[in-house]
């Protein structure tokens, strides 16, 4: 299984620095993880769900650590291409924003 696409969407909140959403083999999209600037730099957070007694449970997740290696750094690197690209000044075109606020083209 590859990952055919990364998807980031910028934040600028002191801990979550991004969403992202990634593609394995043009078929299967799994949205809502999140960047996170913690205390060794960023991290990738997988999508989870809050429980009844305040902790949280991921949905979806990696199950080798190979697999977890490869998403971190798909994103991390999507994330710093996104931090280092010019910003267009009437942003995307066609879309609309996704429940992360992800601008999703049509």
């Amino acid at each position: 299984m590859n990952i055919t696409e990364v998807r980031i969407t910028v934040r600028n909140e002191e801990k979550l620095k991004a969403f992202a959403s990634i593609t394995f083999d043009d078929c299967f999209v799994v949205r809502g993880l999140k960047v996170i600037n913690g205390s060794q730099g960023y991290f990738v957070s997988m999508p989870s769900r809050k429980r009844k007694d305040g902790s949280y449970q991921d949905i979806a997740h990696p199950i080798n650590n190979e697999m977890r290696k490869e998403i971190e750094d798909k994103v991390l690197d999507a994330f710093e291409k996104e931090l280092n690209s010019p910003r267009p000044s009437s942003g995307k075109k066609g879309g609309h924003e996704d429940e992360e606020g992800e601008a999703e083209l049509e």
